[in-house]
């Protein structure tokens, strides 16, 4: 992306305003949030904050494209309300696409997500079926849906991102503001870092994909370069335990603080226990690799206490 002008959603909260503030190295940034979960703090002085709602009458798409990254994105907030969360994650997702379609915008990335894989020990491919079981999960896949109506029935590129498990760290990234909301890497390297336990929900032997913020952004920003329509992942492809973080953690901040567990309050059925990615559709369509590996990542948060 070079030269032009740029709306990013949720632009101000942890993966936005990495993506605004690198589009901002050689484009137009505008970055759009309600403050929920981000902060204008996160922002560089190139970025311009516009602080306002997806779901406002109007939003500032007159632009060359649209990062949709809003979102409630947790299974707490919608079953805590799933009205509101349909509101944001679906409603606000269709208000801002249509928006930009009616100001002359036909290039859309935007964010869904992994967990609609359920639990998976193999690397999901995006052609695999999925079924819904959170409210999360459904806002996410509906976005999806009316993205494939955009895409059909307007000819607008419309990618979506499937992300597992994004991370930075609390100290030197935009985690921090997110709390409780943050990537289990920031948490638990905050908490050892801090002298605190880690909360494990569970035995610890579940695992995620993480996968470090910068090569989500190098994804997104590929995805508008090739003007990409479909859903794609952006995943690393390899897993680790939460108990194996917690050791790695360890070795790196050199310290020797045990986890805590406590039973998970998901409901068993519903909570995703492993996740992994397979992004050969984004590497065939596009050249990505993921190129910060686990032992990296957990390297560059723990740096941010030294």
């Amino acid at each position: 992306m070079q030269g032009k002008r740029v709306l990013v959603t949720g632009g101000a909260g942890f993966i936005g305003s990495n993506l605004a503030n690198s589009l901002a190295e050689d484009n137009e940034v505008l970055a759009l949030d309600d403050c929920y979960l981000g902060t204008p703090d996160n922002l560089d002085e190139s970025v311009e904050f516009v602080e306002g709602s997806v779901l406002d009458e109007d939003l500032p798409t007159d632009v060359d494209a649209v990062f949709h990254i809003a979102a409630l994105s947790s299974y707490a907030m919608h079953e805590d309300d799933p009205t509101r969360g349909a509101r944001v994650n679906v409603e606000g997702f269709v208000n801002t696409v249509d928006q930009a379609r009616q100001d002359g915008c036909d290039t859309v990335v935007y964010a869904s997500t992994s967990s609609i894989y359920g639990d998976r020990t193999d690397p999901s491919p995006e052609d695999m079926p999925v079924t819904v079981n959170t409210g999360y999960e459904a806002s996410k896949l509906a976005r999806e849906k009316y993205a494939e109506y955009f895409a059909n029935h307007y000819d607008m590129s419309m990618a979506g991102m499937r992300f597992f498990s994004v991370y930075q760290g609390m100290e030197d990234g935009a985690e921090e503001h997110k709390g409780e909301y943050a990537n289990l890497i920031a948490q638990f390297a905050d908490d050892i870092a801090n002298g605190r336990n880690p909360e494990i929900w569970g035995d610890g032997s579940q695992t995620r994909d993480f996968t470090h913020v910068d090569d989500i952004v190098r994804g997104l920003e590929l995805a508008a370069d090739h003007e990409l329509t479909g859903v794609y992942n952006l995943g690393t492809g390899e897993q680790y335990s939460f108990d194996h973080l917690v050791s790695l953690l360890n070795d790196e901040l050199g310290t020797d603080v045990e986890p805590v567990y406590e039973e998970n309050p998901i409901p068993e059925d519903v909570y995703v226990h492993d996740t992994m990615a397979d992004a050969t559709k984004m590497r065939e369509a596009t050249g990505w690799e993921p190129e910060i590996s686990f032992e990296e990542g957990v390297e560059r948060v723990c740096a941010q206490y030294d």
